[in-house]
């Protein structure tokens, strides 16, 4: 709880911040300034893509195999998303994403991969130097490696890297871009909270400031209608009956 707390205020909810982030990616994972850092480049940007996509937690991202994620289609909204298995420290939990991430996860499966990323013997440099590639499998990592110092960078070049008390941007923004686009959109706050496995109260504490498109004010602003004189009394005949007999009399 702590962490969100600190971290929320670092969130690219402004839909302007977000396309100009998305559009750096993109760019870098095009035309990176160095051809060996392509791979991490694309890796990167279908990595912001997927997270605000999912709402997932960094760490929740980086122990996702690609056998926790299905592809399929919504029952209740016919749309194409992501079924996802997030493993966390509290256990198996179940994400299912917005379709904009489905193309990422779908590039994701079909980029080859050097050896040498976590959990393999090796040297990744080496295998990308010598073209040693292997397509990804069932057990592999979606995100074996964790680019910071070049999510930091497009952030720097983008003027995105700190907000306006001067604390900095991270991975975890994107989880909350998730949650508070889900709110402006109208989206059902328990819905988001099961989701995105927190708590009603703990959107409603930290991100209040986007929950004011979720107030009806039709709901809010009803009044009873006032009481007229004369009213008959409880015991007598239902309140309908009661007013007609009024009236006529």
């Amino acid at each position: 709880m702590q962490r969100v707390c600190q971290d929320f205020p670092s969130s690219m909810v402004l839909t302007g911040r977000v396309q100009t982030a998305y559009e750096a990616t993109r760019k870098r994972a095009q035309d990176p300034k160095q051809p060996r850092f392509r791979w991490e480049a694309e890796q990167l940007h279908d990595y912001v893509l997927f997270s605000a996509n999912t709402g997932l937690r960094p760490d929740e991202a980086r122990r996702l195999q690609f056998r926790d994620v299905t592809v399929t289609e919504d029952e209740g909204s016919g749309q194409t998303i992501l079924e996802i298995e997030v493993r966390g420290k509290r256990g198996v939990g179940y994400c299912k994403s917005t379709t904009g991430a489905v193309h990422p996860f779908e590039r994701l499966k079909a980029r080859p991969r050097p050896e040498g990323r976590p959990g393999r013997s090796g040297s990744r440099s080496a295998s990308m130097a010598n073209g040693e590639w292997h397509a990804p499998g069932p057990t592999d990592l979606l995100f074996p490696k964790w680019p910071r110092e070049l999510f930091n960078a497009i952030l720097e070049e983008e003027k995105l890297r700190t907000i306006r008390d001067g604390r900095p941007r991270t991975a975890y923004s994107l989880r909350h871009t998730y949650i508070c686009l889900r709110l402006l959109e109208g989206a059902d706050i328990y819905q988001i909270a099961k989701n995105c496995r927190t708590s009603v109260e703990m959107i409603e504490k930290y991100y209040a400031a986007h929950l004011k498109t979720q107030l009806d004010a039709s709901a809010i602003n009803i009044m009873r209608p006032r009481r007229r004189k004369g009213r008959a009394p409880r015991k007598g005949p239902g309140r309908t009956e009661a007013i007609r007999l009024i009236e006529e009399g």
